[in-house]
């Protein structure tokens, strides 16, 4: 059994699940496979593995742990670059209750947090929802070349995008990130490092 199956596993019986252990491993290879579609270049199985290592690293600020790591399997269990709005995050969070349900899992908690990712702003008190939000933006606090790599990763994703379109659009999700109050709220530490990038690559893009 792979170490990411196990955690697959840990987490869905944490949550509840009933199903016998087969149900389980289906459902974690037909959502591993998502993860592994040909479009993506940075919504792929590393970044779900470096989301949960996130959330792992910083479970003590989590109030029902294993829901979280459920949400960081699903969120971008659904990515198609070509989708508006939050649709993605939508259609995710549907699957997540489908398959959940159908292995004994409670799936309300899971879905709402999937669905708090799409703009990365959780209400004040939400512990969990802020331990995912950070998790699946640390990458914005990395040093900058691997900021930069992760960028161009995104960029491989949105191919189908002309330059300009890109720029207008990338600028915008750039903006709306710097208006939060704040990035972070588990890790803090991560703030100014995290603006700095973002405010290079909005100045870049001119």
């Amino acid at each position: 059994m792979t170490v990411l199956l196990d955690r697959w596993r840990t987490a869905c019986r944490g949550a509840g699940a009933t199903a016998p252990d087969a149900d389980l491993d289906a459902a974690e290879a037909s959502l591993r496979r998502r993860w592994s579609e040909p479009h993506r270049h940075y919504h792929t199985v590393a970044h779900l593995e470096a989301v949960l290592d996130v959330v792992d690293a910083h479970a003590h600020a989590a109030r029902t742990l294993d829901r979280v790591r459920l949400a960081a399997w699903w969120h971008d269990a659904v990515y198609d670059p070509r989708a508006a709005g939050d649709a993605n995050e939508r259609a995710s969070a549907d699957l997540a209750g489908r398959v959940l349900g159908a292995l004994g899992v409670p799936a309300k908690e899971v879905v709402r947090l999937v669905l708090v990712t799409a703009g990365h702003d959780p209400d004040p008190g939400d512990a969990d929802g802020a331990l995912l939000c950070d998790a699946d933006l640390a990458v914005l606090a990395r040093p900058a070349a691997d900021y930069d790599a992760y960028v161009g990763q995104v960029r491989r994703e949105y191919a189908h995008v002309g330059d300009e379109a890109w720029r207008a659009g990338r600028a915008a999700v750039l903006r709306r990130l710097l208006g939060l109050e704040r990035i972070y709220r588990v890790v803090p530490g991560w703030e100014e490092r995290a603006r700095a990038n973002l405010s290079r690559e909005l100045a870049a893009l001119g």
